[in-house]
């Protein structure tokens, strides 16, 4: 059934020199419709079909809310400064107030949510959710970037899509060469965890090791064979399904006790960091029945 930890590593490409960027900035405009494309694609044929098709339909959702909402403003430039010379995310989650662009993205998100096809609980779950206060909203929201409450993680996915878009719409602004490590995976725009790693066949960047970040969607350069959790580079190993594609495994850690997944890209370039992550829960499955702890941070799939 599996490859269970098994401590062979992918072989790394020689044949040409990489010298990738470290930060490479979202696209909103685009992100978000071929995460609904490839969500639909994973659903065919797979055993959480409904969900799949689901989490499609609000990823169309957030890229058809996009056309006309207010700028995304980011902070002062004198901030933006504080927080590069005190080595902080410039879209500091921590510190994070919502404004005009939020207050309207999530407004449009929840109206136009309903039309996705889904179980009763999630529209119940949606309707708690946009007919609750601006006060409740911004608690949630609070939430949705700290910590979601196990009892109410329905409502904070839709909470969670909703901020995806402003996030990515923040982050597309930022200047990418300005970005700087901030630790092993934390996202040097946000602050935020990583969702998976990917293996890239980017020109110029081809076998280099990116991690994508789970709410703004930046990517950064991350060694290979080193733990995106701890940072340590002892005891990594990996396990995937067996007779799988080899595309996306769990990239283990003897240190810390956790895993995350590495999707390999340059073998299948309609891999996506997020949809990917979801479809392959059965990999999840395997690995945590270990006793490891999964390390990275999807919102669609709190509760599993």
């Amino acid at each position: 059934m599996a490859k269970a930890g098994a401590s062979r590593h992918d072989p790394i490409p020689i044949g040409e020199v990489a010298t990738p960027p470290f930060a490479r900035l979202p696209e909103p405009e685009v992100l978000f419709m071929r995460r609904a494309e490839r969500f639909r694609a994973l659903a065919d044929g797979h055993d959480l079909k409904s969900y799949l098709l689901f989490l499609a339909g609000l990823c169309a959702v957030q890229h058809g809310i996009q056309n006309g909402l207010p700028p995304a403003e980011l902070p002062p430039p004198d901030a933006l400064a504080r927080a590069r010379e005190h080595g902080m995310p410039p879209l500091d989650r921590s510190r994070f107030t919502a404004d005009a662009a939020l207050d309207a993205t999530l407004s449009r998100f929840f109206a136009s949510a309903g039309t996705c096809e889904m179980p009763e609980a999630a529209k119940a779950a949606l309707l708690n959710v946009a007919s609750a206060d601006a006060a409740t909203h911004a608690g949630m929201v609070q939430s949705a970037l700290d910590s979601i409450p196990i009892e109410r993680i329905a409502e904070h996915v839709f909470v969670s899509a909703a901020l995806q878009v402003h996030f990515a719409r923040l982050a597309a602004r930022l200047d990418a060469v300005g970005l700087l490590p901030l630790g092993d995976g934390v996202c040097p725009a946000c602050g935020g965890p990583l969702v998976s790693s990917m293996i890239v066949g980017w020109p110029g960047a081809h076998g280099t090791r990116f991690c994508a970040c789970a709410l703004c969607g930046t990517w950064w350069n991350h060694v290979r064979i080193k733990c995106t959790v701890c940072g340590s580079t002892e005891g990594i190993s990996y396990q995937e399904i067996e007779g799988g594609a080899g595309t996306i495994k769990a990239e283990t850690c003897d240190s810390c006790r956790s895993y995350v997944k590495i999707l390999h890209q340059h073998r299948d370039p309609a891999l996506d960091p997020v949809a990917d992550d979801v479809a392959s829960l059965g990999l999840d499955l395997l690995v945590r029945g270990t006793g490891l702890r999964r390390g990275g941070i999807n919102p669609f799939l709190h509760g599993y």
